[in-house]
């Protein structure tokens, strides 16, 4: 009988809940897609992670091979998860399967050439002693791709054109921005003027200097004289 009280008697008690601060950020929403955050730092999408990992193991196939698994995995690929993949491969120093991922991006539809991936190609061939590739990457952009870009690609080009010293390939984009009816800036002038001078193009840089209408005398600029 008591143990029957005793059972009776029991109360129960509902789990305790912890309740999370307020201060805790909010769980942001985004397309119900199953497709991870991307961003422009280390952090890719699962589907860019894949065709990095893919394109790497393609590349120790036949020619042959290779070329059918790199458009087979980059056929699958929207055009964010490509700029994604093309990072982290110049990253990595994947030069090679870089080039095949900036061809896949040239054939999407409306791409626009972007100089400041270019630019990027043309940093890491400079470090790895592929210069000759760096001249025949020039020679693949247009005046048109030049006249649409904005200045802040131009100028990125430019300066990783200088820096790995390719005068000739510099001196192409200056050409090309004349071709297209482009005025040079002054402070495009000057980084190209300073570091045409200093690879020996002197003619094309004392071009410059006199369409902006400086004088170099004795290394110091005079605007206006």
């Amino acid at each position: 009988m008591t143990s029957l009280l005793l059972r009776l008697h029991v109360t129960f008690r509902p789990p305790h809940h912890h309740h999370k601060p307020s201060h805790q950020p909010a769980i942001k929403c985004g397309p119900r897609d199953n497709r991870g955050p991307l961003y422009k730092g280390r952090t890719l999408s699962i589907e860019a992670i894949q065709a990095v990992q893919s394109l790497k193991r393609a590349h120790l196939k036949s020619p042959l091979e290779m070329d059918t698994l790199l458009d087979k995995t980059l056929s699958r690929l929207i055009k964010s998860d490509l700029i994604a993949a093309f990072n982290e491969l110049v990253r990595q120093d994947q030069l090679i399967l870089a080039l095949k991922v900036l061809s896949a991006l040239k054939t999407e539809e409306g791409y626009k050439i972007d100089l400041n991936i270019y630019a990027k190609l043309v940093s890491a061939m400079a470090r790895n002693g592929m210069g000759e590739n760096i001249d025949e990457l020039v020679k693949g952009v247009s005046v048109e791709d030049v006249v649409s870009a904005d200045g802040k690609g131009v100028v990125t080009i430019v300066k990783a054109l200088l820096a790995a010293d390719k005068a000739d390939a510099t001196v192409r984009v200056y050409e090309m921005l004349r071709e297209g009816g482009c005025e040079v800036d002054d402070y495009l002038g000057r980084v190209l003027s300073r570091g045409l001078r200093r690879l020996g193009r002197k003619d094309v840089a004392s071009e410059i200097d006199k369409e902006l209408g400086r004088v170099v005398e004795g290394g110091l600029e005079k605007v206006g004289a």
